[in-house]
């Protein structure tokens, strides 16, 4: 999360996108959409681990200075948050119609998809704790040098 609000902080505004404004209603939709989808069910979870390393990382802090990181964090949260569900939002209306939209807000915002989206953070703890020591480029690249024979 905090590479995420670095990043975001680093990165030059967006250039003026060259497709069209779409409609309010689409970026409202948009926005909705964006608020109730996945990274929406994330950004917490991964806040609040990242907010407790940063905590353990500095046990020199006051218990009231502590209590201020938490709550500038929970604010820095919200402004990075409010950025990317602004530009999620604009995205998924360039690309969707307002009809599209419609339907997928319907469906996010239903019962079932609430259900999905509380258990999509456990369900990716359970998943990254079951991967374990995967690591892509290191197995991919072992891989590699045990087919080809390569002196690697």
């Amino acid at each position: 999360m905090l590479a995420i609000m670095l990043l975001l902080q680093s990165v030059p505004p967006i250039p003026p996108a060259t497709i069209p404004d779409p409609p309010p209603e689409a970026l409202a939709l948009g926005r909705r959409l964006a608020e109730a989808g996945t990274l929406a069910s994330l950004l917490p979870m991964i806040a609040a681990k990242e907010t407790d390393e940063v905590v353990a990382a500095h046990p020199d802090l006051s218990p009231a200075e502590r209590d201020a990181y938490r709550r500038i964090a929970a604010a820095t949260l919200a402004r990075g948050s409010d950025r990317l569900f602004a530009a999620e939002g604009r995205a998924f209306a360039e690309r969707l119609t307002t009809e599209e939209l419609r339907a997928l807000v319907a469906f996010q915002t239903s019962p079932v998809a609430l259900r999905y989206r509380a258990a999509v953070p456990a369900t990716i703890v359970a998943t990254m704790t079951a991967m374990g020591g995967l690591d892509f480029k290191k197995d991919s690249w072992a891989a590699f040098c045990a087919e080809t024979k390569r002196r690697c």
